[in-house]
C-alpha cells in the first residue's frame, strides 16, 4: 500500500511541471466569442459579435502576472443579426472595414486582481485608433485533455470603452457612446 501512496505521490510531482510551466495558446476561432453590447436609442441594448477571432496568449500559471495577449478581431466578421446594421458597421461610418480591417489588442502589462482574476492593461486599436484599456479577466481554468489531441484551457474578459474614442462616430443619436465588450476565449496547444 505505502509502495502505491509513493508511486501516485512521484507521478504526481512529475506532471506538475507539465501545467506550472508557461506556454503559448493559441485561441480557438470555433469555440470563442468575441462580443459586444450598446444601447440603442437610450432605451434598449443591441448586442453583437466579431464571428472571426485569431491569436495567442502566453500564460504561466505559477506566475499569472507574466500573462500576454496579441488578438486581432477581422472587423468585417461583425454579427448583429441585422444584415442592413452590419453594413453600416462595416462601412465607413462605423468601422470603415475596408481601410480598417483589423481590431486589436496587445497587452503591455498584467495584474493580479483578486483569488481567480487578473487585470490586463493593454493596447486597443479600432478604426486605426489606439489607446489604452483594462480586461478584468477571470484567471484560465485548469488544463483538460483535448479528446482531439493536445490541451485547453477557458477563460473570460470583459472591459467597456467610449467608441467615439475611437473615432467610431456614426449614428450620433441612435446608438450610445459606451460599448461593453465581453470576451469569452478557448485556448488549444498540443501535447
Amino acid at each position: 500500500m505505502m509502495k502505491n501512496v509513493r508511486w501516485i505521490a512521484v507521478l504526481f510531482v512529475l506532471s506538475v511541471p507539465l501545467f506550472a510551466e508557461s506556454h503559448t495558446w493559441e485561441i480557438d476561432p470555433n469555440h470563442t466569442a468575441s462580443q459586444f453590447s450598446i444601447r440603442h436609442l437610450g432605451i434598449s441594448t443591441v448586442r453583437g459579435l466579431f464571428e472571426k477571432t485569431s491569436g495567442t496568449v502566453t500564460y504561466d500559471p505559477a506566475d499569472p502576472t507574466k500573462t500576454t495577449i496579441d488578438v486581432s478581431i477581422d472587423a468585417a466578421s461583425v454579427n448583429t443579426r441585422v444584415e442592413r446594421r452590419d453594413n453600416d458597421l462595416r462601412s465607413p461610418n462605423f468601422f470603415d472595414v475596408a481601410k480598417y480591417p483589423t481590431i486589436t489588442f496587445k497587452s503591455k502589462r498584467t495584474e493580479a486582481a483578486g483569488s481567480g482574476k487578473l487585470k490586463i492593461t493593454g493596447d486597443l486599436t479600432i478604426h486605426g485608433v489606439t489607446k489604452e484599456v483594462v480586461l478584468d479577466v477571470e484567471s484560465p481554468t485548469e488544463p483538460i485533455n483535448d479528446p482531439m489531441g493536445g490541451f485547453r484551457i477557458g477563460t473570460s474578459a470583459t472591459t467597456s470603452i467610449n467608441r467615439k474614442d475611437f473615432g467610431v462616430n456614426g449614428a450620433p443619436m441612435m446608438a450610445g457612446e459606451q460599448v461593453q465588450i465581453t470576451l469569452d476565449v478557448e485556448l488549444k496547444r498540443p501535447k
